[in-house]
This record gives C-alpha cells, structure tokens and sequence, in this order.
C-alpha cells in the first residue's frame, strides 16, 4: 500500500489510470504539486508565521461585508457607523464550498476557519496497483465571543473503494498536536469526542467528532496582553492491516492552524469580571481585512476613495513620493495597530503638515477634516520614519474629506479593531479592501 495526500476535491487518477504504464508516476506528480513543503496558510501572523513554511497560494476568503453595508438604513435609524460582526460559525457545507477544488485553507473570519485534505491509498501486489480506497479529511475551528476554548470539528467524508483492497479493516489514528507554543511550556485543557485509533468502516459510519482546546490565563508573554501563541495540527496516521505493508508516508497532516490568546486591557473581556480564570480570549493568527465601501452614498465612500486612490494612483496623492507603494494591500505587506497615544498624535500631526502644505492653512473650510492613510492608528503612519530609520519617508497619503465620512471610517476602523481583536505589534496584522 502507497498513500498520498491531496487537496480535497482534487482530480485523482482512476485504478484503470494506475495500471497504465506511467499512472503511479503521474499520481506522485500530483502529490508534489500540492505544496507537500507548506505547512501554514499565507496569512499567518505571529511566531506561527517562522516556524513552518508558508503556503505561496491566498488561501480561499469569504467574500467580504463592507463596513457600510446598509449604510442608508443606518443612517436613517440613527445608529453609528460600525464594522460587521465577524462570523463564528461555519458548517460543514461552507468549509467544503469554500476549499473547493484546489484550496488546503479556508478563512471565513478569525473566529470560523477550516482545512482539508484527501487521503489516497492504492493497493498492490507483486509492484502492480490492484487496488484504490480514499477519504477526505475536513476540520472546522471556530471559537465563541469572548471565549478561550476553540472547537475543532472533524469531518471524514467521501470513502470510496475500488478493486481489491484491504481498506475495510484500516486502523486509522487520528490526533490534533500542538507541536510548538510560543512561549514554550503552556499547557492545555483537551476535551471532546476524539476518535483514537478507528477502522476505515467505523469512521465510515461515525464521520464527525470534534476536540476542544483551551488555554487559561497567566501562561502568556508581555504581561500586560498575556499573549500566548500555538500552532495546531491535525494528523491522521494509517496501520496496515493483516496481510498487507505499508510502503512510504503512513499517513499525512492537515495544514496546521494558529490559535492566540490574549487579554489586551484594551479589547472586551479582559478581566473576566467576575470569572478571572476565563478572561481574555482566543483568535486565530491569520491577517484579516477591514473592508471599506467606496459606493456613492456609503457613509465612509469619501475615505474609502482616498485609500482606492493610494492603492491604485499613489503617484497622484499628496504628498508627492515617485516610488510611493502604500502597504495594507496584501498578507504580505499588511498594517500593524498601534495604541501608542504619542505615536498616534505624531502620525496626525505628520498628515496635518501635508495637509497646510498643499492645501493650506484653511483646508478644513467647509466642514472637512484631515484624512490619512495608512491610519493614524497603525505602525505604518505618517510618522514612521521617525521611529524606524529604514522606512521610506512620505510613503503615505493625506488629504481634506468631508468630516462625516471622515469620522464614519474611524467609527468602521475602531470597531473592527474591538471585534476583531486586533492586537497592537507586530505579532499581528490587517489589511485593507475597498469595495464598489
């Protein structure tokens, strides 16, 4: 028996295809071109992010809700611009549609992700396949509002057998390590309804289970965030079954997940109130995006458009830079929050400069206020080479908005920090999307 690992929904030779002459090596051709060195998604953040390789490929993301999603309706009711809840859920249909044919990850909000993988195994005797068997591997991690416990649930789907196999009777082992925590020594509270060691029939008929780990309180780094990191990966390991050997990878892994967990005093939860021992919570370390709406009549549009303008024509925002390459676009290159009260005032004061220069002393006529980005609130601010040496000077852009859009995008940009437990460092990361 040979086993390989493929992306769930990936096209698989048939046994006729094995048993023609070059149908083994073609098999391994499509194992290898499944990034076997890729261990974590793209858009790890964090130490999860250095010790693993990195996908190369986006992984597959939810379509994004704009921060002004049913703005008129808002505006109408009176009620604060805000951005969207971030989902905390996802069943097994959405982790399925949204790995699809060729994703190893899929990211429906820092609380709801998912992986899978197809497991292959073909069956031989005397060097020639007489035999193939396959299932497919899903797991879904989501985690509750203001919760430290995350649930990993697992699906064992599509077994199929065909032509002489020893599939039946499979031991298969299923686990889910935590190789690697940052700092190293934590521990955890496992529950949930792992499998152990199952047959190929007995996961047939059981088909989902699920795990939950959790990290108290007090084992984290930088005291005052409790800031602990983990990686998380899903393993499944195959016995050979009586009268059959097992030649090459006894099995596979799953591309591992990042969970954090932190209680910044300046998110929701970070005392617990009256259960000290629950405070803080979990997320998982991936670069998420704060998206805004660039849609006549969205209530942040006029910001939304600047940011688009700085994306796509920087060389026409202000002030003029010829190499000027805002970051927050990619996972590559993402914004990091400060909640530096000094870093935030020179950022401002840094765009309110550019600001008098090109449009002068009264560029706030007319009931319009200073726009910048990246945001006053982030690392990358106007200010940045001040503090790093090595940042190009004027990489940013600044110019007057109307103030009600102006203080709809801070209300979107400040609420999606809270919601999304966006941490101030480097050891975490956004960016940015504008719709239309």
């Amino acid at each position: 028996m040979e086993t390989y690992v493929l992306p769930t929904g990936a096209a698989k030779p048939s046994l006729q295809d094995l048993q023609s002459a070059d149908g083994m090596q073609r098999l391994r051709e499509l194992a290898e071109r499944a990034e076997p060195g890729a261990r974590l998604p793209l858009e790890t953040v964090g130490p999860a992010a250095s010790y693993a390789p990195l996908s190369q490929r986006a992984s597959a993301i939810a379509p994004a809700a704009a921060g002004a999603a049913g703005a008129a309706a808002r505006t109408a009711m009176g009620q604060l611009a805000t951005a969207p809840e971030p989902a905390r859920t996802m069943t097994f249909d959405e982790c399925k549609k949204g790995l699809g044919t060729d994703k190893s990850f899929y990211v429906k909000s820092r609380f709801a992700v998912c992986n899978g993988a197809s497991f292959l195994q073909t069956w031989t005797r005397n060097n020639r396949p007489v035999g193939e068997s396959m299932f497919n591997v899903r797991v879904v991690g989501t985690i509750a509002k203001n919760s430290r416990t995350i649930n990993f649930q697992y699906y064992y789907t599509d077994f199929t057998t065909t032509g002489s196999t020893g599939a039946a009777t499979m031991p298969i082992t299923t686990k889910g390590n935590i190789p690697q925590s940052w700092p190293a020594g934590a521990t955890y509270t496992r529950g949930g309804t792992m499998p152990g060691t199952k047959t190929f029939t007995q996961l047939k008929t059981q088909r989902t289970f699920n795990e939950t780990v959790t990290a108290k309180p007090g084992q984290g780094s930088k005291k005052d965030l409790d800031l602990l990191f983990a990686v998380y990966e899903p393993a499944v390991s195959y016995t050979p079954p009586t009268g059959w050997t097992l030649r090459g990878s006894h099995g596979g892994k799953l591309f591992m997940l990042a969970p954090r967990w932190e209680s910044a005093p300046y998110l929701a939860n970070s005392t617990g109130g009256s259960k000290p021992d629950k405070k803080g919570a979990a997320t998982f370390s991936y670069v998420t995006a704060l998206t805004l709406s660039a849609k006549q009549g969205a209530e942040e549009q006029a910001e939304a458009a600047h940011i688009r303008q700085a994306f796509l024509v920087p060389q026409d925002t202000k002030p003029y830079m010829a190499a000027k390459n805002v970051p927050g676009q990619t996972a590559k290159d993402p914004l990091h929050r400060t909640v530096s009260s000094s870093r935030i005032d020179k950022n401002r004061a840094a765009a309110v400069k550019q600001c008098k220069r090109y449009w002068g002393p009264n560029y706030t006529n007319g009931g319009k206020e200073r726009d910048e980005y990246p945001f006053a609130s982030t690392y990358e601010g106007a200010a940045e080479p001040e503090y790093d040496p090595e940042a190009t000077k004027f990489n940013f852009s600044a110019k007057p908005i109307p103030g009600d859009d102006n203080q709809a995008g801070g209300l979107i940009l400040k609420s999606f920090y809270a919601k999304n437990r966006i941490i101030d460092g480097l050891d975490d990361g956004f960016i940015v999307k504008i719709t239309s």
